[in-house]
């Protein structure tokens, strides 16, 4: 499978903006792509002021990532902020070539910045089938807690979508490592750049990691679009000669 990261500053709390940035850098990949992933809450940084900037699942955002996908004949992924039985979400979107939608609304809500106050939290972990994989998307902060990512699924890969900040840039960087080996999967973290409104810096450390921590993409810090290629083939044959996730501990998370 072959995979576009696209790193980005982000426009605060501006989702035309910020939606004319994205369809350029999808519309310039020229290469055949199979997956294009995007930052977390990308049409408006990681704000809590929702209520002018929210989306429906029929919103401008949704309709221009369909037609997209549509002519690229790929898929995309990425967080934004959408509102649905009066509570507002921060929720990944996986919008597959065909148009069809499935989501995962963010569990772990970063209680630090009171993202708990102001969204509704996730129940259920999401794991979509596309193209021969099965992928699990998570949103920033989920990365802090393991038992919730864990591979009960045997899914093959991991993917977080973040706004993760500058001075904690190390836990990012050790814990998707984490992630990746602790679950014998390809592991890949895309992360924003800048500045946002609340003067807290990103320097992004978008990168993907393998099955056994041995990273594929270093960490990357400038803008750009950066292509990965995952071989499902060699992951299953590590797997199958070491076979650490046959000992994995069960347990319900309640």
């Amino acid at each position: 499978m072959k995979i576009a990261l696209i790193q980005s500053n982000l426009i605060w709390e501006n989702p035309d903006e910020n939606r004319k940035y994205f369809e350029q850098k999808i519309n310039s990949i020229t290469k055949e792509i199979d997956l294009i992933v995007l930052p977390e809450m990308f049409t408006s940084g990681f704000t809590m002021n929702p209520k002018f900037i929210v989306e429906t699942m029929n919103g401008e955002t949704i309709t221009l990532l369909k037609s997209l996908a549509k002519a690229k004949n790929c898929a995309i992924t990425g967080s934004l902020i959408i509102t649905e039985n009066n509570n507002f979400y921060n929720r990944l979107i996986f919008i597959f070539p065909s148009g069809e939608i499935d989501h995962y609304d963010k569990k772990h809500l970063f209680t630090l910045a009171g993202e708990d106050k102001i969204y509704t939290s996730g129940k259920k972990k999401l794991i979509i089938e596309y193209k021969g994989f099965k992928i699990c998307p998570l949103i920033c902060y989920d990365l802090r807690f393991p038992v919730f990512s864990r591979n009960t699924e045997n899914y093959d890969v991991l993917i977080y979508v973040a706004n993760w900040p500058k001075p904690r840039i190390s836990a990012w960087d050790i814990l998707l490592k984490a992630r990746a080996i602790e679950n014998m999967c390809y592991t890949i973290g895309v992360n924003r750049i800048g500045l946002d409104k609340n003067n807290h810096e990103y320097i992004g450390h978008s990168q993907a990691i393998d099955f056994l921590g041995n990273s594929i993409l270093e960490p990357q810090e400038n803008e750009g679009t950066f292509v990965i290629v995952l071989d499902k083939q060699k992951m299953l044959e590590t797997r199958n000669k070491f076979g650490f996730l046959n000992d994995k501990d069960t347990f319900e998370i309640q």
